[in-house]
């Protein structure tokens, strides 16, 4: 979820980092991180946080018949 309350901290989705590539963030505070690490001016934004993608649903259970309004 993007919004709960206990977010793990990293400065990839930090407000103060800035991604550089998929390994570093540019932090306005500290310079070049890794971007799994933090510091104590973490602020969290949910504007750079990616959602997981879900997977993708099966429907080979259902038959056609399932899918119509009619008899």
């Amino acid at each position: 979820m993007l919004f709960r309350k206990k977010i793990e901290r990293a400065c990839s989705y930090c407000a103060y980092g800035a991604k550089l590539d998929e390994d570093t963030c540019l932090c306005s505070k500290r310079g070049l991180k890794n971007s799994s690490d933090s510091c104590r001016r973490f602020k969290y934004d949910p504007c750079k946080r990616v959602p997981f993608k879900s997977k993708a649903l099966d429907f080979s259970q259902f038959k056609d018949s399932d899918f119509s309004l009619g008899e």
